[in-house]
């Protein structure tokens, strides 16, 4: 396993991003659609916030009732924009950033996404999951 390799060869490259205007109905559709738990937030091409499955949970009373969940779930997320919801103070890596230091940055952070930023701009997202389907090739 090559763990010097930069971030770059393993990373997310095909972003889903929410802009902040977005509401978080879009973002469930999202997360659930892709089949993913973290969204870059972005203003034109520079992230300005992440938000996670996590995030939308804390939000959310569906858990706690059983009935039409999805009506429940609405009411919460028109109370709340997602820049109020989403992480702010992110920690971001460069593209050239080794794999070993990325895995390092999560577990002691952590943290289970962080974004790619090269010069401002947002270029990519690195999950655990990449991480784990990387090493996974050589088991």
């Amino acid at each position: 396993m090559m763990i010097n390799i930069p971030i770059a060869d393993i990373m997310t490259k095909k972003i889903i991003a929410l802009n902040r205007k977005d509401d978080l109905e879009t973002a469930e559709m999202l997360f659930k659609k892709h089949k993913i738990r973290h969204i870059p937030v972005v203003h034109e091409d520079s992230i300005i916030g992440m938000l996670s499955y996590t995030d939308l949970l804390r939000i959310s009373f569906a858990d706690a009732f059983n009935e039409d969940e999805d009506e429940v779930d609405t009411v919460v997320y028109n109370m709340f924009t997602i820049e109020q919801v989403m992480a702010k103070n992110l920690v971001s890596v460069s593209s050239d950033t080794p794999i070993r230091e990325v895995a390092q940055l999560l577990a002691k952070k952590e943290f289970h996404a962080l974004p790619v930023v090269d010069e401002g701009k947002l270029v990519g997202i690195i999950t655990t999951t990449d991480l784990i389907n990387y090493m996974i090739k050589f088991l």
